[in-house]
């Protein structure tokens, strides 16, 4: 792990959920970029394997991460994290207690980590790192309800086409047998989607 200066990215992924108005914003910023370190994945490792403890949360600067379940010896994929997003085993991570699931890196990557000690240093005495983590919270929950009504609502087809035009950049980036897990589609009637996607353009 190292520290790294060019954080630009990281940190202006910061404010979009921060107050622009706040007088002390940069000198907050700064506080909490210094409590971040540079972690790097290869292809198919793990930032936390299932039944481990999760040691960070993560921003994503670079990659793709996976999370996903075995369910009767069958990885069923629950979640993709693209890079400019953060994301986390957050219970395991919040809790010390084992992870439920497991979050690998399907490319390589470049994440901003930070454990749990200085996560809550930040929670009790940044006031702009608590803005951003509510604010944060707050949006998960409102695509986490989407996401589960899409599943029971939807047809795998209104699915695809819903994910072609919220998350463009999952379907040029991310192999097509994850995507399918991850919309609960199986692979061959995920490639009978979009063959048939592609032909009508």
């Amino acid at each position: 792990m190292k520290t790294q200066n060019n954080n630009s990215a990281f940190l202006d992924y910061l404010r979009h959920f921060m107050n622009d108005s706040d007088k002390h914003l940069e000198q907050s910023l700064t506080e909490i970029a210094n409590h971040f370190k540079i972690l790097s994945l290869k292809k198919n490792q793990f930032l936390v394997d299932e039944n481990q403890v999760c040691p960070y949360f993560c921003y994503v600067e670079s990659g793709i991460l996976q999370h996903a379940i075995l369910v009767d010896d069958e990885e069923k994929t629950t979640y993709l994290a693209m890079r400019n997003s953060v994301t986390s085993s957050l219970n395991s991570f919040l809790n010390t207690i084992p992870s439920r699931k497991s979050i690998k890196a399907l490319v390589d990557c470049q994440l901003w980590v930070i454990d749990l000690e200085s996560f809550n240093y930040l929670l009790a005495n940044n006031q702009a790192f608590h803005q951003f983590y509510y604010n944060l919270i707050e949006r998960q929950i409102i695509l986490i309800d989407d996401y589960r009504i899409d599943l029971l609502t939807l047809t795998p087809e209104e699915r695809y086409k819903k994910l072609l035009v919220t998350e463009p950049k999952l379907l040029q980036e991310v192999p097509l047998h994850y995507l399918a897990s991850f919309l609960g589609i199986s692979n061959r009637h995920m490639s009978r989607i979009r063959k048939t996607s592609v032909n009508k353009k």
